[in-house]
């Protein structure tokens, strides 16, 4: 039974880098180096993560690796027919005294 073959760090890291470049066909180099698709893309998303080597579209422009975060909900008072928009992170007292400002206008 074979062991389990060993891959060097530079090796890895070239690999990934290839299988970013635009137009790269991951599953084509997999089967190029003798490894799984899987495996390329492991080694690629652990390169991404550290900051190593970047992410690129189809089209070649670099893809943000920065998670995506929703928008955080806003909520919209009207008084007296001006529309006050807050986000969920302000300040209640805050708020309260943009209230009365608009109240007394």
């Amino acid at each position: 039974m074979a062991g389990r073959r060993r891959w060097s760090d530079a090796f890895k890291a070239e690999m990934a880098a290839r299988s970013c470049e635009a137009g790269a066909n991951v599953s084509a180099l997999a089967r190029e180096i003798g490894i799984s698709p899987s495996q390329l893309f492991g080694w690629r998303s652990v390169l991404i993560r550290k900051g190593e080597i970047e992410r690129r579209s189809a089209a070649g422009g670099v893809v943000s690796s920065e998670p995506q975060t929703a928008p955080s909900p806003i909520i919209e008072i009207d008084v007296n027919g001006m529309t006050v928009r807050a986000g969920a992170a302000v300040d209640e007292a805050h708020l309260r005294r943009v209230l009365r400002a608009v109240r007394s206008a």
